[in-house]
This record gives structure tokens, C-alpha cells and sequence, in this order.
């Protein structure tokens, strides 16, 4: 006996309510959406810092990152608008005030000039503070689930990539300066988040008080004490992720690349894989 086909609209309501993509509902962590997305940004890593590593800083490679970089740009600001409609507006979620959405900026930016600056933010935001948007989402469905669904892990997933790419692949390399830069900017951000959340009531980068799903701030004690908790960790966290370049320095020194002394750029020649070729 043949079982009566389904129609499409009718499969299609079925896949949706099966990933729990519904308006008032929130992406379950670790659940189906959550591991493809994980798994396929794992892929999408490898081969773009493979990418990286064998094109090298080349002029085509600086005007793939400047395309990229616009395109990131106008996305954002699409987003951004998007997020103001009067069917999207809420004053605890829509403002570009999310860590998030600064770090887009600035992610978009970095690629387009390559700013020493800018790249020493993209690395310790986006490979911290982001990664924890990945590892721990806190996705909820407003009102277009699917596009929800998917600017969010574009956002964060480029986000993260950039300065894999930059870093690991063209060989950029942060010294103690880029720390400082990226700290400072850090505290300004959560400076300006703490103003507009007292003007608004709202609860932009936690500052106020715990995100509602699961997450890292909650080993780490009640509101205020995590704040204090998770700046000396990241402090320490950035330390470490500065450390191993300044000990690379002394084994295979770098020149600065830019006036302040914001970061290094390694010659891609000299660190290259194994079999990748020599490039003029």
C-alpha cells in the first residue's frame, strides 16, 4: 500500500518544527542546528587559512579581503536596519549595541585596510567574546526564524574566521600593544553599553545581569561579581594568546607592520607549510 506524499508546504512546516525554528522559541544548544553549523564552520576554517597560506599577501589576496570585507559591511548595515523595522524593533535587542555588532564593524573595516589597530581587535574579541556566541549561542527566534537562523552563525562564523585568516594564514602577528588596544577598546564598549542600558533598562553584553539560557557567566558567580570575574579572565586569557607570539619573535623575528607598533607581519616565505610553493 503506498503512503500518501506529502505536500511540500506541509514537509516544509515539518523540517522547521522539528529544528525548532519557531517565532518565541530559542535555538536548542548542541542540538542538530547547533552541530552542522559547528562542523561546517570547522571545514570552512581549514580551507580558507589553507587558502591564506598558500596565496599569500598577494594584491589579488588584499582585494579578496577588501570584497569580502564590503560585502560584510553592507550585510551589517542591512542587518542593522532590519533589526529597526517596526516589526523587528525591540529596546532590548535592536540597538547596534551588542558586542557583536561593534565587532562586525570593526571585523568589516579590518579586512578592507588591514589596520594593525583593527586587527588586534578582530583577534581577541572575535576569537574570545565571539567564540562564546558559537560555543554557547543565546538565539532566539523573534519573528523570521530562518533569517534569524542564519545571519546569526554568518555574523559570528565571519567574525571568527577573520582573524584565523588573518592571523594563521597571512601571518599577521599581535605583540603586547595590540593587547592594550584591544582591552582598552573593550572597557570603552562596556562603558558606552552600561550608559545605554541604564537609559533603556536593557541588558546589552550582560552587563546588567545573565543571559536566561545557559552560559560561561554562570560559573561565575551573581551579578556584579562575574563582570569583575570575567574581565580578569579575559585579561589573563588575552595574555596568553599574546605570549606564544612574543616567544615566536625571538626565534623568527618580524618587522612591524604599520607606525605604532601595533603588530608584526611575518614573511610567508620563511613560516610557509610543507609543500607549499615559493611565492615572488
Amino acid at each position: 500500500m503506498r503512503l500518501p506524499r506529502a505536500s511540500p508546504a506541509a514537509a516544509y512546516t515539518a523540517s522547521v518544527t522539528a529544528l525548532a525554528m519557531v517565532p518565541g522559541d530559542r535555538m536548542p544548544m548542541y542540538g542538530i542546528e547547533h552541530v552542522s553549523m559547528l562542523l561546517a564552520l570547522l571545514v570552512i576554517t581549514v580551507l580558507a587559512i589553507t587558502w591564506a597560506r598558500r596565496s599569500g599577501l598577494t594584491q589579488r589576496a588584499k582585494r579578496t579581503l577588501a570584497i569580502t570585507g564590503w560585502l560584510y559591511l553592507l550585510l551589517s548595515i542591512g542587518w542593522s536596519i532590519w533589526d529597526f523595522l517596526p516589526a523587528n524593533f525591540t529596546i532590548d535587542q535592536s540597538l547596534p549595541v551588542h558586542l557583536s555588532d561593534v565587532l562586525r564593524i570593526i571585523t568589516a573595516l579590518a579586512l578592507i585596510t588591514r589596520s594593525p589597530t583593527l586587527i588586534s581587535i578582530t583577534y581577541y574579541w572575535g576569537l574570545t567574546l565571539n567564540l562564546q556566541s558559537l560555543v554557547t549561542p543565546d538565539l532566539n527566534y523573534i519573528t523570521h526564524p530562518e533569517i534569524e537562523f542564519v545571519s546569526y552563525w554568518l555574523f559570528h562564523t565571519l567574525a571568527l574566521l577573520a582573524p584565523l585568516v588573518l592571523i594563521f594564514g597571512f601571518g599577521f602577528r599581535p605583540t603586547w600593544k595590540s593587547l592594550a588596544v584591544a582591552f582598552g577598546s573593550l572597557l570603552l564598549w562596556a562603558g558606552a553599553s552600561a550608559v545605554v542600558n541604564a537609559l533603556t533598562g536593557a541588558n546589552y553584553g550582560y552587563l546588567a545581569h545573565a543571559p536566561a539560557g545557559p552560559s560561561l557567566l554562570d560559573v561565575m558567580g551573581g551579578w556584579p561579581f562575574y563582570l569583575v570575574v570575567a574581565g580578569t579572565m579575559i585579561l589573563v586569557v588575552w595574555s596568553l594568546m599574546t605570549l606564544p607570539w612574543t616567544l615566536l619573535q625571538r626565534r623568527n623575528p618580524a618587522p612591524m607592520f604599520g607606525s605604532r607598533g601595533i603588530m608584526r607581519l611575518a614573511d610567508r616565505q620563511q613560516t610557509r607549510l610543507p609543500g607549499e610553493p615559493l611565492r615572488s
